[in-house]
């Protein structure tokens, strides 16, 4: 059952004006939307749908998935705005992002590309301004126990003032099929942009989310190629598991790829969270990420100094040479609490996932609950 809250609107408050593309249940429209935002007469909105033949549990489905985005409030998240549950079709009003998910916005960026606007392809200033706003949102996520579990440059939304926020999970799953693999008859899963222990046993964490942003950096400083070309799924998993990592573009900056290399730590527990990820490249991000950024808001200090109070008795240093890495994972394998270390000027390297508390995913399920399959999806 859904069962309208504040969150409906009025059907007679919608206009839709032209289709967006397809989504994972029906069509997404560009439209107009009333008093839907404080303060605002009308307001652009992206409007999803779902498609006629749909049942009424896929109806409600679609209604679940949404509300799991009621929960946030974050500059660097897509919002949504309104429901509209009552009549057909069932409408969920999101903001409208006008440049379209980052994987196409990339693409346009390419010399060749038949729809570049007219852009050269980002600076290091501009990736690492991507980067920024990308782990923001995830650090707001991991704050109140989300794990996206399907980050990703098709997963993360262009404004029309280029700022990049983590996207409405589940609207380009279908749209973007080749880059899911199904294994062993279960959902599509992203296979090249998992970690090894979510390849390996299924395990969905902040720490896995932190490796596959390093994949996203790495479609970004790739103008989104796909990672791992030429392999197949099958020899994505193998390479991955036994401690493969992406190669180096040469075009791909130094300090892009330190980050990418923290984010792909075999051991997950050695890489960084998205707050301290934020901290080392705060200096290089513009003003203006202060004025709305959640790492800059006083909720997240003030969570911070409780995290830091609760861990200061239980500091040990990780090693960070990779050949002594499997001496210290016998001993890391049995704590639960975090570790620092210094590893440079800016970075700390820490695990901040502890296993016995509960975390939601992004697609799909509520607070506190175990861990929940990845979503079933029609593409094959």
């Amino acid at each position: 059952m859904y069962v309208p809250d504040e969150w409906e609107v009025p059907r007679e408050k919608m206009t839709m004006c032209r289709e967006l593309g397809q989504g994972s249940f029906g069509m997404v429209y560009e439209g107009i939307a009333k008093c839907v935002v404080k303060g605002d007469m009308e307001t652009q909105v992206a409007i999803k749908t779902v498609n006629e033949s749909a049942s009424m549990r896929e109806r409600i489905e679609f209604l679940n998935e949404a509300s799991v985005m009621k929960e946030f409030n974050c500059h660097h998240v897509v919002r949504l705005l309104g429901v509209v549950s009552q009549g057909q079709p069932t409408l969920v009003i999101m903001e409208l992002m006008t440049r379209g998910d980052l994987k196409s916005y990339l693409r346009s960026l390419r010399p060749d590309a038949e729809n570049n606007p007219g852009q050269p392809p980002p600076t290091l200033k501009k990736m690492t301004q991507m980067a920024g706003e990308i782990a923001d949102g995830m650090s707001y996520l991991n704050a109140n126990k989300f794990v996206h579990r399907d980050l990703a440059a098709r997963n993360c939304m262009v404004a029309e003032d280029y700022t990049v926020k983590i996207g409405d999970f589940g609207m380009t799953r279908d749209i973007y099929e080749t880059d899911y693999y199904r294994k062993g008859g279960k959902g599509l899963l992203p296979v090249r942009w998992m970690s090894p222990e979510s390849l390996k046993d299924g395990v969905f964490t902040t720490n896995s989310d932190v490796w596959s942003f390093g994949v996203v950096l790495w479609e970004i400083a790739t103008l989104a190629e796909q990672p791992y070309q030429g392999m197949s799924n099958e020899q994505v998993l193998r390479f991955v598991m036994e401690g493969g990592l992406l190669e180096r573009q040469e075009s791909c900056p130094d300090s892009l790829f330190e980050l990418m290399r923290l984010s792909w730590q075999y051991n997950p527990k050695m890489r960084p969270s998205f707050t301290e990820i934020i901290q080392s490249i705060k200096v290089d991000l513009e003003p203006c990420f202060k004025e709305v950024a959640y790492f800059y808001s006083e909720e997240c200090k003030s969570r911070d100094q409780e995290e830091f109070d609760m861990e200061t008795e239980n500091m040990e240093s990780v090693p960070l040479d990779p050949s002594s890495m499997l001496q210290h994972a016998a001993s890391a394998a049995d704590k639960h609490s975090g570790h620092k270390v210094e590893n440079g000027p800016g970075i700390v390297l820490r695990g901040s996932f502890d296993e016995r508390q509960p975390y939601t995913h992004m697609n799909g399920g509520r607070k506190n609950e175990k861990v929940l399959p990845l979503p079933q999806s029609t593409a094959c």
